[in-house]
C-alpha cells in the first residue's frame, strides 16, 4: 500500500464560502445556521437551516443556460472542488489528455439531485409541464453528479458516486485511498455535497421527528450535540472536497501536505433504517478498524471529530462507542461536533469533519462544539465546549454514523 496524503481543500459551508472562511468561523465557533430563504417556511414546524450564504453566485460555477437542468449540488461541488485543485497547486485547464485520464473522482452524496428532482415534480403537477427539464432523468440519477465535476474540469479518470447515507463522503474518501493506495491511480478529487434544503425533503424529515423545532426563534442554537436538552438536528448543505495523492509523488512536487489518511474502517449493524443499536459496538469496530489499519494505538489518538448530530440517540450511543473503541482514554480525548457550527449537510457531513480536523491539525487549534448548555449525563466526554482550544494534533479520527446502520471512521495524522 502506497502512502496517501491530502494537498488540496475546498470548502462551500453554511458558516464560510471557501476553505479560510470556513476554518476561521469554525475555528471561532460561529454558527451559520440560520432562518431558511430558500423558500417560505412559515406553514413548518421547522425553520432553520444551514444554508450557504446568499452571497454565493451559482452563475460562477454554472452556465445560466444549464443551471435550469442541473441540481444546486453541482455549482456547490465545482466551486469546492475547484478551491481544492488551486490549493494544492494543480491547473486542469493545462494538463494534457494523459495526465486527466490519471485523475479520479469519487463524489459521496446522500441526496443527490433530490431537491432538483423535487422541482421538477412541482413544475409537473402545478401545470408548468412546459418549464419541466429536457434533463430530468440524467440530472435526477444521482450517479450522473460525478459526471458533471468529472465534465467541468475534464477529469478522465473513473467517476463515481458513493452513496450511504450520513457516511457517503467518509466512505468516497475511504474508496480514494485505497485506489491510491493501491495504485490504480496517483490522483483523486474526493469529497462530498449536498442540497437538501427543500419542502418536501423537509417534510419527510419532519414526518421522523428527528429535526430541532424549538428553536426556530434562535436559530443559531438550534443545533445542540450532546446537551441534555436537544431536540434534533438541523437540516444543511454544502460541499467539501480535497485532492489526494500518494506521498512520494506530492514530495516530488513539493506540495504542501495537510496530512495522510493512513486508515479506514466501515461496518453495518444491519439494524434499523433510521435508529442506532444500544450497544455502540459496531461504530466502535469501525474505529477500531480504521486505527488497526493505522498502525495507530488508541492511546495515540489526541482529536476525535464527532459525528455528533444533536439527536438523542446518536449522541448518547455514539459517545458509548467511543468508550468502547478508546477504553479508558476516551475520557482523555478531545472532540467536537462540527454539527453544533453548520447543521447537518447529510452525505457531506464526513468531508466536512474530514476538512475541519486537518485545518485543525495545520494550526494547533480544535474547534468547539457549541450550544451545549446542559451537559447530558450519558454524554460525558470531553467536547472541547468551552470555545477552540490550542492543542497540537498529530493523529485524530473522523467519525460517521448513518441510516440504514452504517458506520465509517478515517484516521488522519501528521506527515
Amino acid at each position: 500500500m502506497r502512502r496517501v496524503v491530502i494537498t488540496g481543500i475546498g470548502a462551500v459551508s453554511p458558516n464560510g464560502i471557501g476553505r479560510e472562511n470556513f476554518w476561521k468561523a469554525t475555528r471561532d465557533g460561529v454558527s451559520g445556521v440560520r432562518r431558511i430563504t430558500r423558500f417560505d417556511p412559515s406553514s413548518f414546524a421547522v425553520q432553520v437551516a444551514g444554508e450557504v450564504p446568499s452571497e454565493f453566485d451559482e452563475n460562477s460555477w454554472v452556465e445560466v443556460k444549464d443551471r435550469p437542468h442541473v441540481s444546486r449540488a453541482v455549482p456547490l461541488a465545482a466551486a469546492s472542488v475547484a478551491e481544492a485543485m488551486e490549493d494544492a497547486g494543480l491547473d486542469a485547464h493545462g494538463m494534457s489528455r494523459e495526465e486527466l485520464r490519471g485523475i479520479g473522482v469519487i463524489v459521496g452524496s446522500g441526496g443527490g439531485s433530490q431537491e432538483f428532482t423535487e422541482e421538477q415534480y412541482r413544475l409537473y403537477y402545478t401545470g408548468h409541464q412546459k418549464q419541466c427539464s429536457v434533463y430530468t432523468i440524467p440530472t435526477g440519477t444521482i450517479g450522473t453528479l460525478a459526471s458533471e465535476v468529472s465534465m467541468r474540469f475534464g477529469f478522465r479518470g473513473l467517476s463515481h458516486i458513493i452513496s450511504t447515507g450520513c457516511t457517503s463522503s467518509t466512505d468516497a474518501l475511504g474508496y480514494a485511498f485505497r485506489h491510491i493506495g493501491h495504485g490504480s491511480l496517483n490522483v483523486m478529487v474526493a469529497g462530498g455535497v449536498d442540497a437538501p434544503i427543500a419542502p418536501l425533503i423537509l417534510r419527510g424529515f419532519q414526518l421522523m421527528r428527528i429535526m430541532s423545532t424549538r428553536w426556530n426563534h434562535e436559530p443559531e442554537r438550534a443545533s445542540r450535540p450532546f446537551s441534555r436538552d436537544r431536540d434534533g438536528f438541523v437540516i444543511a448543505e454544502g460541499a467539501w472536497f480535497f485532492v489526494l495523492e500518494d506521498l512520494e509523488r506530492a514530495r516530488a512536487r513539493g506540495a504542501h501536505i495537510y496530512g495522510e489518511i493512513a486508515g479506514y474502517g466501515s461496518t453495518c449493524e444491519a439494524y434499523h433504517r433510521v435508529r442506532l443499536e444500544e450497544c455502540g459496538e459496531e461504530p466502535a469496530r469501525a474505529m477500531g478498524m480504521a486505527l488497526e489499519e493505522a498502525g495507530v494505538a488508541p492511546e495515540a489518538v489526541q482529536y476525535i471529530n464527532y459525528h455528533g448530530t444533536s439527536t438523542e440517540l446518536n449522541d448518547r450511543i455514539e459517545t458509548r462507542a467511543v468508550k468502547l473503541a478508546f477504553n479508558g482514554h476516551a475520557y482523555r480525548l478531545a472532540g467536537s461536533s462540527l454539527k453544533s457550527l453548520i447543521g447537518h449537510p447529510q452525505g457531506a457531513c464526513g468531508a466536512a469533519g474530514v476538512a475541519a480536523t486537518l485545518l485543525a491539525m495545520r494550526d494547533g487549534v480544535v474547534p468547539p462544539t457549541i450550544n451545549v448548555d446542559e451537559p447530558d449525563p450519558e454524554c460525558d466526554l470531553d467536547y472541547v465546549t468551552g470555545g477552540g482550544r490550542r492543542m497540537d494534533v498529530d493523529c485524530a479520527v473522523a467519525n460517521c454514523i448513518a441510516f440504514g446502520s452504517k458506520n465509517s471512521a478515517i484516521v488522519l495524522r501528521r506527515v
